[in-house]
């Protein structure tokens, strides 16, 4: 307690001087207190003292303990490896004696191996000398189990001697059983009754020695059975492909007279089956000789005969002995050739999968089979192709003939085609038996069965009765060989489609595709045409799903080879060129309509009436011609051809407009009425097709080409002074050479032109010159006369395409909103045919 402390503490007890009287008693309380705790510390010191000692004590006590228990371990551990040594001491002499027992063991049974193999070899002597095969059979067994027992003992003089005396006596065996089977065949088993049995237990000595000398017995008896085989068909008269099968027919006499007698042979050892392999081999070997050593092409029909009989021998062997796998089924991969996927009913559907996973699940069983022990006999060796496969090389006259006979049939097939599509005629025999394989297969095709040409269905049954009866012979070189003849006939055919089209042609379409003279197709003309197109979309998709049968026919080192696209290419360039042409056709039946157009005394009219007549005209051409072609063509082609003719008709109507004289403001609004008309008339024609997909499109298109000409008439119909700005914002892509036809066609002198055309000049140095192309699909009618329109220096205002690259990157432009690969494709082909040398669309493009 510090200072502070205790004066508080004072002074808490002694608050005031009375209080003072109480110090005495309090400072006998606090010795007392005093007293007593020091008489408690003295207590807790005297007792910590006893505990101190007791403590010494007990350690002392522990200690003790401690050092009594290790001498009672160290007393254990002593009297233990005493224990142990006495232990030693008696298994000693009991280890001395086990070996001695056991020693004694086995020199007792080794001398009674040793004294059975020494019997038994002497047994085996004797029944090897007296050829008892059945006896040394199990003897042989017997031996070779004893002798099992003394490898470790070979270097023994004695064991070794008896080695070598067993050896010799399975030598004498196997000299004694190949001399007896030596007999076999030579008709000894007939005259000895016992023969046959004598050598069926020769068979069993022979599976009791080493499994090489079954395999040299097996191999000689093939060679000797195969002996006289050589000898008969080597020889001058037999040694020729028109006796093959009678080499056939040999070995199957061989073994159906001789399977009797080689039911001596055990089962196991398959000695049929080895003779049919050598066989074989050597009659690949001969017929190779024969083929190679042929002076002249083989006869097709005997080369063909040939190969027929050795793969129905082939088969045979197969079905006989398995070890080969049969291709897949055929017939029904060749009939799905022209069938169309895209619409097959739900259950054809389910039911093609079902039959793929069938097969699949099948090759995988196939390939688990493959993957056994090749080595036995019989495991994986495939008949199929051992003997036929030596034709191959030669089959080429076979391929030839089938291109000379496909190619004669495609001759009488286009020679024989009416090309009757008259009206109300469409009820040909391949239209019919088409029509109805759609109803019986639930396949629709090109939008509710357009007809075809009588020609195309016969000529791809021809080729399917081709492709059957070649992958009937082979699956290999020659199958890929006769695909490529299927593409040249395809390809001809294509020419021969090509070769029906109307020729010439001078309009825009002509000058964007090359095709010289005008073309003029008549009603007939136009159904021959669409009958063209559906034709060569049937060919394009058919040959597709040939290419696609023959793939999964052929072997698979040429099934990546096999493409049909070129042959696609040459069917899509007959559809272009044939929807081409029926644009230039209707065009050209425009031609008098538009000339009409021109002679119409536009300057001179009095009053706006009704649409002239010129206008009437083109309806009634339209009217008459997009019905048909509506009903035959499919939507796609159809939509293609009405893109190809807006692209037509309003450019040309609008250049028809620069042709005329002068235009009158009464003219020039009667005018354009009758564009108004016309464009009217476009705008119907998907409805008057009978066809309306794609029709918000086209209007678009239409509306857009004929504003054109409004805009033209608009500038005609403007006041002189405001023409200038007029043409600008109605015609921003106008050249100087129309704005001054314009003026002619207003009938402004040459002095008041000139003023109008320097300011025009002036204000629009962006079109001082003439655009280097005219728009995609526009066909510009032929300048007028030079006395009334001045000399132009670039062509394409004067109605001419400049560029094709334009007029190509412009076409590919009309195919907006098709969404079909193959019209995008033939699209495309346009496009890259100007740097393609030769081909179809090359045609096209010729200067």
């Amino acid at each position: 307690m510090d200072k502070m402390s205790t004066l508080e503490y004072i002074n808490q007890m002694f608050p005031t001087e009375a209080s003072l009287s109480g110090v005495e008693p309090l400072m006998q309380k606090i010795q007392s207190e005093i007293r007593r705790v020091d008489a408690g510390i003295l207590a807790a010191v005297r007792q910590q003292s006893n505990s101190g000692t007791k403590a010494k004590e007990d350690l002392a006590a522990a200690t003790h303990a401690v050092e009594e228990l290790t001498y009672k371990i160290r007393e254990i551990k002593t009297k233990a490896e005493q224990s142990e040594m006495m232990v030693q001491e008696i298994c000693r002499d009991i280890k001395k004696l086990d070996f001695a027992k056991k020693h004694i063991t086995t020199t007792i049974t080794a001398l009674h191996r040793l004294t059975m193999l020494v019997s038994a070899v002497e047994q085996l002597q004797i029944m090897a000398s007296k050829r008892q095969y059945k006896e040394a059979a199990a003897q042989l067994e017997a031996v070779n189990q004893l002798c099992s027992h003394f490898e470790a003992y070979r270097d023994i003089p004695k064991i070794t001697e008896l080695r070598e005396k067993f050896k010799s006596i399975k030598q004498i065996l196997k000299s004694h059983v190949f001399s007896d089977f030596s007999s076999l065949g030579t008709g000894k088993e007939s005259e000895e009754t016992n023969l046959l049995q004598h050598l069926s237990d020769a068979c069993l000595v022979v599976d009791a020695l080493e499994p090489s000398v079954r395999e040299e017995l097996v191999n000689n008896f093939c060679s000797r059975e195969l002996t006289s085989y050589e000898q008969i068909f080597e020889g001058a008269e037999l040694a020729k492909l028109d006796k093959t099968e009678r080499r056939y027919a040999w070995i199957k006499r061989r073994m159906r007279t001789n399977e009797e007698i080689w039911k001596i042979f055990p089962t196991s050892w398959l000695v049929p089956y080895r003779l049919c392999i050598q066989f074989c081999k050597k009659t690949r070997k001969q017929l190779e000789g024969i083929l190679d050593n042929m002076k002249e092409k083989p006869d097709v029909a005997t080369l063909l005969m040939a190969l027929q009989r050795t793969l129905e021998f082939e088969d045979e062997l197969a079905e006989k002995f398995g070890g080969g796998i049969q291709s897949r089924e055929i017939g029904n991969e060749i009939e799905e050739i022209g069938r169309q996927n895209n619409s097959q009913s739900a259950s054809d559907i389910r039911k093609k999968y079902e039959k793929k996973l069938a097969a699949h699940q099948g090759s995988e069983n196939e390939e688990k089979d493959g993957n056994k022990d090749l080595s036995a006999p019989g495991a994986g060796f495939n008949f199929h192709g051992i003997i036929s496969s030596c034709f191959e090389p030669h089959l080429i006259v076979y391929i030839e003939l089938e291109e000379k006979t496909l190619m004669e049939n495609l001759e009488k097939l286009v020679q024989e085609e009416t090309w009757d599509v008259e009206e109300g005629s469409q009820n040909n025999v391949s239209n019919c038996i088409f029509r109805l394989t759609c109803m019986l297969t639930h396949h629709v095709f090109l939008n509710n069965a357009k007809l075809l040409l009588n020609n195309v269905l016969p000529l791809f049954l021809i080729i399917k009765r081709s492709l059957k009866r070649c992958s009937a012979l082979t699956k290999s070189q020659t199958l890929y060989n006769l695909f490529k003849v299927f593409q040249r006939v395809l390809k001809a055919y294509a020419t021969k489609l090509f070769g029906r089209l109307p020729k010439g042609g001078t309009g825009i379409v002509a000058a964007a595709t090359g095709m010289d003279g005008q073309i003029k197709t008549s009603d007939r003309d136009e159904r021959v045409i669409c009958y063209i197109v559906n034709s060569a979309e049937y060919c394009h998709k058919t040959s597709g799903e040939l290419a696609e049968s023959v793939s999964k026919i052929i072997d698979s080192q040429f099934a990546d080879r096999v493409d049909m696209s070129e042959v696609q290419d040459e069917f899509s360039a007959v559809i272009t060129k044939s929807l081409v042409t029926l644009v230039h056709g209707l065009e050209t039946k425009f031609d008098a309509e538009m000339a009409a157009m021109t002679r119409v005394p536009w300057g001179t009219l009095e009053s706006v009436g009704d649409q002239s007549g010129y206008v009437n005209g083109i309806n009634m051409i339209l009217s008459s011609s997009i019905p048909v072609l509506g009903s035959l063509l499919s939507p796609i082609y159809f939509q293609f051809f009405l893109d190809k003719l807006a692209s037509s008709v309003g450019p040309r109507f609008y250049m028809n407009i620069f042709k005329c004289k002068q235009i009158s403001e009464t003219g020039a609004q009667q005018m354009l009425l009758d564009t108004q008309a016309v464009k009217t008339i476009l705008l119907e024609i998907p409805s008057l097709g009978r066809q309306t997909s794609g029709a918000a499109g086209y209007s678009k298109f239409v509306s857009r080409e004929m504003s054109k000409a409004e805009a033209l008439l608009k500038v005609i119909l403007s006041p002189v002074d405001s023409v200038a700005d007029t043409y600008r914002a109605l015609l921003p892509e106008g050249t100087p050479m129309e704005f001054q036809r314009i003026l002619e066609l207003k009938g402004l002198k040459k002095s008041d032109q000139q003023s109008i055309l320097d300011d025009f000049n002036k204000g629009s140095p962006a079109i001082s010159q003439p655009s280097s192309a005219a728009p995609v699909g526009q066909p510009m009618a032929p300048a007028p006369p030079a006395s009334t329109v001045p000399a132009i220096s670039n062509p394409a205002s004067a109605g001419f395409i400049a560029s094709r690259e334009d007029v190509l990157t412009r076409a590919a432009a009309l195919g907006r909103g098709a969404a079909t690969t193959g019209f995008k494709r033939f699209l495309a082909l346009t496009e890259a045919a100007k740097d393609r040398k030769d081909g179809p669309f090359r045609k096209l493009f010729n200067a």
